[in-house]
């Protein structure tokens, strides 16, 4: 099984290690940071990051900031304060602000680790956004949009550009598409899926310019 990413954001780097050090024991791959930069948000557009664990007390800004800046952006990833900002008023607020859970300083580690695999076990059974570069998939509605304008598609192009990007980075043979978005159909040929990922190509890239979806001779289709 893939191991989750957790992303850590804790300006104390001896806490900052300990959280990374007892996560990694857990199973989980993680990367942390000292505070709030032009690389940890280069890490969330490149990294597939199953949770956020956010410090509020970072250089110059309140950790909410921060996250409720990327919630705007389109990420989707479930977020737990983990601060010393611990009165009622600080945890409401929290909660407000797109906090799955909050955890307060000092904390017991076995607790936080319980706390962290609950809230990815919550999150994995139901992704309602997916988000890749400036591309967002929203289930509610079944819609894709790119720089935020929905993009019009057929059923057919709607599953199939759906499973490219389920499958980022990843080689898909014309075999595999066949299988995963034809399924039962009668009109499954090789030259079939070409004509469609044509006119998909068209619709999600009409100037021919970002070229979200490869083709790799004789092999099949990759979308990075």
């Amino acid at each position: 099984m893939e191991k989750s990413t957790i992303l850590i954001v804790e300006d104390e780097e001896d806490i900052l290690e300990l959280l990374e050090y007892t996560l990694q024991k857990e199973g989980f791959e993680t990367i942390g940071f000292l505070q709030v930069n032009a690389t940890l948000e280069h890490v969330l557009e490149e990294e597939e990051i199953d949770l956020i664990l956010m410090d509020r007390n970072l250089p110059g800004m309140d950790g909410i900031m921060f996250i409720q800046n990327i919630k705007q952006k389109g990420f989707n990833m479930p977020v737990i304060y983990v601060t010393a900002k611990d009165k009622e008023e600080d945890i409401l607020t929290g909660f407000s602000s797109y906090a799955d859970d909050y955890i307060t300083k000092p904390f017991n580690l076995k607790e936080l680790s319980a706390r962290v695999k609950a809230v990815l076990k919550r999150s994995k059974k139901e992704v309602e956004l997916l988000k890749v570069k400036d591309i967002v998939y929203k289930k509610s509605n079944k819609k894709f949009y790119i720089n935020e304008k929905p993009i019009e598609l057929t059923h057919l192009e709607h599953d199939l550009f759906l499973e490219f990007i389920k499958n980022k980075d990843i080689l898909l043979s014309r075999e595999h598409l066949l299988d995963a978005v034809w399924k039962d159909s009668y009109d499954k040929k090789l030259k079939t899926v070409n004509v469609a990922i044509k006119r998909l190509k068209e619709k999600i890239d009409p100037k021919g310019k970002k070229e979200y979806i490869k083709s790799i001779r004789g092999e099949g289709y990759i979308f990075c």
